[in-house]
């Protein structure tokens, strides 16, 4: 599992980094992608922020990398941070990303705020899932984290993620059993 908590809006050797993308795939690799934090919709062309596993076109040409959105520290219309990034097949969930206390340099620690808050609590929920299954592909878990995740009616997930959901760890780890140990299958990517 790689954190990207990074993005920027273009990619002069976009080439080099989606050979990458698909280098990861190919070794059962997940990515966990910061959508960035400029409260854009990154369906608009204009709008773009890389790395992306899509290459700009209308489907993604992998499976192995899961793109998170920020959610801020309340509940309700306004649980979607301001900053974060957004897009119906541009990013995947979202998670807590707002006022996250976190650590420093020179051993302090300050609440900050980004999707670089919420990424790394994604690739925690797949590690969890990884370690507790290994015998699921990336592709899998990436799968599972979007498919359990949680609606809510006091936002609207679904017109600003593909998975219209937020992320719950609880949920994972049991829908990640039930595939493990072949109860259940995973549902398409889609909505």
């Amino acid at each position: 599992i790689i954190n990207c908590s990074f993005g920027k809006s273009f990619s002069p050797k976009a080439e080099w980094v989606y050979d990458a993308i698909k280098y990861a795939a190919s070794k059962d690799v997940l990515i966990v992608h910061a959508a960035g934090n400029d409260g854009e919709d990154l369906e608009d062309p204009k709008n773009r922020n890389y790395p992306n596993d899509d290459m700009d076109e209308d489907r993604e040409f992998v499976d192995n990398m899961i793109t998170v959105g920020a959610l801020s520290s309340s509940y309700g219309s306004e649980m979607v941070a301001s900053f974060s990034n957004y897009g119906n097949q541009r990013v995947d969930v979202f998670a807590p990303g707002a006022e996250i206390y976190s650590t420093m340099p020179n051993g302090e620690y300050e609440f900050q705020g980004g999707t670089s808050m919420a990424a790394p609590a994604v690739a925690g929920v797949a590690a969890l899932i990884r370690s507790f299954h290994p015998d699921l592909s990336a592709s899998q878990v990436k799968n599972i984290i979007m498919q359990s995740g949680l609606r809510t009616k006091a936002s609207t997930f679904d017109k600003i993620s593909k998975s219209g959901k937020m992320v719950n760890a609880y949920n994972a780890l049991i829908l990640a059993t039930n595939i493990s140990n072949g109860k259940m299958t995973l549902e398409s990517n889609s909505k």
